[in-house]
């Protein structure tokens, strides 16, 4: 399979083309600024702006899937669903499928159907709420469009860790372990990726944890 990974330089991105690479899969690492501190031996890179359309194209093309794992630089949050949009229309233009890897605040709070994670303070602080609220739009914008599209929020806790391979599979309720705590670490994320690319579910709105 012949992935092109926009956000390669991230946290998320970097990790899902080195769990690519070792399952025997290609990739393309699009990246706009920055570079990875290492990706795998015959990894294509190239830089390019996610809301540039006939960049995405020409990315896009002989691509089987795409994972879109960008971040907006801080004060450009409200740009994420059209930028998001941007991608979602060059992959329907070719007919592939694309991840997007979104937040958490689109999930239902456990106990709580009917408040959204973003509404939980507990997991959203004042802080990022900015960002939090771009990625419920990120969402709206995936669901109002015909592409091929996956979503996928995180727990409220992802940052870099162990890959063990293993995690737990939800769907619209943020997941949490007996402690309460909702984490997972990056490269089992990338896991979780590589997973769906690999055996497409038919839930388009996924979360995963611990």
């Amino acid at each position: 399979m012949k992935i092109a990974v926009v956000g390669a330089a991230g946290m998320v991105g970097s990790r899902v083309v080195i769990e690519a690479a070792h399952r025997g899969h290609d990739s393309v690492a699009v990246i706009r600024n920055g570079w990875p501190r290492a990706l795998p031996s015959g990894v294509v890179t190239v830089r390019g702006d996610a809301n540039d359309r006939s960049q995405m194209s020409a990315v896009f093309a002989g691509a089987d899937a795409v994972v879109a794992a960008t971040r907006p630089v801080p004060g450009q949050e409200r740009t994420v669903a059209a930028i998001t949009n941007t991608m979602l229309d060059v992959a329907a233009e070719h007919g592939i499928r694309i991840l997007v890897v979104g937040g958490a605040a689109p999930l239902r709070t456990p106990g709580d159907p009917d408040r959204l994670v973003l509404d939980s303070p507990e997991y959203v602080p004042e802080s990022i709420r900015t960002i939090a609220g771009a990625s419920v739009a990120q969402l709206e914008a995936c669901r109002n469009h015909p592409a091929d599209w996956v979503y996928l929020s995180p727990p409220a806790l992802l940052e870099p860790g162990s890959r063990t391979g293993t995690y737990r599979r939800g769907t619209t309720t943020l997941l949490v372990d007996a402690d309460g705590s909702s984490r997972v670490s990056a490269e089992d994320l990338a896991v979780a990726i590589l997973d769906e690319l690999e055996t497409p579910d038919v839930i388009r709105h996924f979360t995963i944890g611990y």
